[in-house]
């Protein structure tokens, strides 16, 4: 077998998830199957073993990729306990929360400005609206059935007393029908894609302190692997966890603590809705962040989305629609995961319509993979700095200013 390339025979990996109160051996399990899907396609070689050091969840890889071993250990950063207790639990307080997120989301003017980038995340930002919208209408119309049914059936035996065991009937039959879909959630995320949303626009873009809390933790740990004998530590950041990273890495980088003879630094983003949040009025601090890392050469960063992603913004610079790149910006290289051509049609067929499911693509196995590679870039022999010198971005991203705030934290 040929020999390839090998910058890489030890590697720290930490996964920063999105908005999610799931465990994270939710993503062990993911990256189990679709590894050994994608080894298999591949031809490469990919097993997991239980991590033996202390710290957050993770798991040890050993891969044999061209001819070369590398080991790898990747951690989940938690934070699902912080979403968990920002998820209300009572069905008028999510009403509340729509309420506000409209005002703030359409009262600011930000929505109409991410309008001007995808239509796809706006309109899964919008879902959730509608859905509970058209949840309650559902539940005032069935109540309104059951007022009318009581009172016909008891108003000659009951008079007025009738119509007051007609409100009650109705108030119950709405409710059930409310708890009922709220029971569903689960296949129709109405509910958690609202919390996530309301989550980050009640603060107006601004991080809420326990999460800054929880970021300073992250920005401890990642300082400490980028001290300890590996040759790459990367940092990825899917979904709402990349504007996460974004600042972890700019904090780390503003405090010295990416040394110039540690291992290589490096940072993925994969599915990123950062302007759902960099827009926002109050999100000095995030914009900030986004422009000092934007041209920082103390590490790689590389932009992955996808138009068939409807839940991000696929092929958007993070930091130029932000309106605050700066000048001799580096970062991000912006390209696409080109789902419509690494997988296969009748793979693609199956997908195109699940778009939770296609929100994670980025961390499973294509069956007609191209550049992309989820596995060869957290446990492969190269770095994402070396892999992708010299790759071009896509030629049709958007890399204009469109947010209207573009004010920096001092």
């Amino acid at each position: 077998m040929p020999q390839t390339r090998q910058d890489v025979r030890t590697r720290r990996v930490f996964y920063i998830p999105g908005y999610d109160p799931i465990h994270p051996r939710r993503y062990r399990e993911l990256y189990r199957k679709e590894g050994a899907d994608q080894a298999a396609i591949s031809d490469y070689a990919l097993s997991l073993s239980p991590k033996t050091s202390k710290g957050h969840y993770g798991w040890q890889v050993t891969a044999q990729m061209d001819g070369v071993e590398v080991e790898t250990e990747v951690e989940v950063l938690v934070w699902s306990d912080i979403v968990r207790s920002s998820m209300s639990n009572t069905i008028p307080a999510t009403y509340l929360q729509l309420i506000r997120t409209a005002w703030i989301y359409i009262g600011s003017g930000t929505l109409r400005r991410l309008m001007r980038l995808r239509k796809g995340p706006v309109i899964a930002a919008l879902y959730p609206v509608g859905m509970l919208l058209v949840q309650a209408l559902i539940a005032l119309g069935l109540g309104w059935a059951m007022f009318g049914l009581v009172t016909a059936l008891l108003a000659p035996l009951l008079g007025s007393v009738a119509t007051v065991l007609g409100l009650v009937g109705w108030i119950g039959v709405a409710v059930a029908v409310l708890r009922w879909f709220k029971q569903k959630d689960g296949k129709i995320f109405a509910y958690y894609l609202m919390h996530d949303y309301a989550y980050s626009a009640r603060w107006n873009g601004a991080n809420p302190p326990e999460l800054e809390a929880r970021m300073a933790e992250f920005t401890e740990i990642i300082a400490d692997a980028l001290r300890s004998p590996v040759d790459e530590v990367l940092v990825i950041g899917h979904s709402s966890g990349a504007h996460l990273a974004v600042s972890i890495l700019a904090d780390l980088i503003r405090q010295g603590r990416a040394p110039a003879n540690g291992p290589a630094l490096s940072f993925l983003s994969l599915g990123q809705v950062v302007p759902m949040l960099s827009f926002l009025p109050k999100a000095d601090r995030l914009r900030a962040d986004l422009h000092d890392l934007a041209a920082r050469k103390e590490l790689t960063w590389v932009d992955v989305t996808a138009p068939g992603d409807g839940c991000a913004f696929a092929l958007c610079d993070p930091v130029a629609v932000s309106g605050v790149a700066p000048e001799g910006k580096l970062w991000p290289l912006v390209f696409s995961a080109q789902f419509t051509k690494s997988l296969s049609p009748e793979r693609w067929k199956t997908l195109r319509w699940k778009f939770f499911r296609l929100h994670f693509q980025y961390l499973c196995a294509f069956d007609q993979p191209l550049d992309y590679d989820y596995f060869r870039i957290t446990a492969g022999p190269v770095t994402l700095g070396a892999r992708y010198a010299g790759r071009p971005p896509s030629a049709s991203r958007i890399d204009v200013a469109v947010s209207k705030y573009t004010s920096r934290a001092a």
